[in-house]
């Protein structure tokens, strides 16, 4: 069988319910995106397109092939959201290589969002989540109010992550405790499983982040010695 035909209709059962072999695949790109994200490095971005683009397939079960009776276009929405994002992510912290941002050669150089830039994202959180609530509910997704802030929260972390802002970890830990329960009842078993794990990573990728801020904020505070008289006095 073609490899790509089998990632398309493959299922396997999971406590007695089918599953698809690609949302189980997508969850793993997704994983090892958020992984490279931990680290800072540009693959993050192209990993995680490729899990965007297999999990769109995925959360449209009256299009595609799925054994799940629901189509959660908001979930569905935002692979095709974090895929347009995530091509500015790419290309920012691209650059960001490029020119040595970053004190330790990293693709970004995480810090808190400034208290202007805080004041936006719950703007748009709120604004974005009323907004996105109705028109999913015409389109008949299914969950339409818990499905819009997950819509509207993975671009706000996404968008944050390119921005190099710690708190983007916070909203991911957000979304993820709405979408767990969202998941479950509509049985995308595997899905639910990697947000419950996703919480409890972000809570590490955001005290990690933290502690690389403050050192990165501690050295940008320490004078940097232009002789060894200086050094030593």
């Amino acid at each position: 069988m073609d490899p790509l035909a089998w990632l398309l209709t493959a299922q396997i059962d999971v406590a007695g319910s089918p599953v698809l072999v690609r949302e189980i695949v997508g969850n793993g790109f997704g994983l090892a995106s958020a992984l490279l994200g931990l680290r800072r490095l540009v693959w993050a971005w192209p990993v995680g397109m490729v899990g965007n683009a297999l999990l769109l397939t995925v959360f449209l079960g009256g299009v595609f092939a799925t054994p799940q009776a629901h189509d959660l276009y908001g979930q569905a929405g935002r692979q095709v959201f974090f895929f347009a994002v995530s091509c500015y992510g790419w290309w920012r912290w691209s650059r960001n290589r490029r020119l040595g941002t970053a004190p330790d050669r990293a693709a970004v150089a995480p810090r808190w969002a400034t208290g202007r830039e805080r004041l936006g994202m719950l703007a748009v959180a709120v604004l974005g989540t009323a907004g996105a609530y109705p028109v999913l509910a015409a389109l008949g997704s299914w969950g339409p109010l818990p499905d819009a802030w997950i819509l509207v929260g993975s671009l706000l972390a996404t968008y944050g992550m390119a921005r190099g802002w710690v708190e983007f970890w916070l909203v991911w830990i957000a979304v993820d405790a709405v979408g767990v329960p969202l998941l479950l009842r509509g049985g995308f078993y595997p899905s639910a499983a990697m947000y419950l794990f996703y919480g409890l990573f972000c809570a590490w990728g955001f005290a990690s982040w933290w502690r690389t801020s403050a050192r990165t904020a501690r050295a940008a505070r320490t004078p940097v010695p232009h002789s060894y008289l200086e050094a030593a006095a």
